[in-house]
């Protein structure tokens, strides 16, 4: 059974910075993109990021230049730094990857909230 597991999410002030990490387990041949997406309350979920297993990222633009993707493919990590936070970034944080067993599958983790304060 896969599992994503995100940590890191809480409250901070606007213009603060939090990091987002999450961990893949369970059994699989291997991770594709992995990314970020946020649904705030009332909104449909959104991409904050996403990062290709060579590296190669995209933003949304709302978040360029303030957050940053990476990963470390041997830990099955994905992470997310929030930088010079606002509080329109407050929003459910989820967790997405494509993971190959017999075939490629996206999953997703249970999200983590992250709130900022005006």
């Amino acid at each position: 059974q896969v599992q994503l597991v995100e940590s890191g999410g809480g409250l901070v002030q606007a213009g603060g910075s939090l990091r987002l990490s999450c961990a893949a387990s369970g059994r699989f041949r291997s991770i594709n993109d992995m990314g970020w997406y946020r649904q705030a309350p009332g909104n449909q979920r959104e991409l904050v990021a996403r990062i290709t297993s060579g590296g190669i990222t995209n933003y949304a633009d709302s978040v360029k230049g303030r957050f940053t993707i990476s990963r470390d493919n041997a830990k099955n990590t994905v992470y997310l730094q929030m930088n010079s936070l606002k509080p329109e970034d407050t929003a459910v944080y989820y967790c997405n990857a494509i993971i190959v067993q017999q075939v490629s599958f996206s999953y997703w983790g249970r999200g983590t909230q992250v709130t900022v304060s005006s």
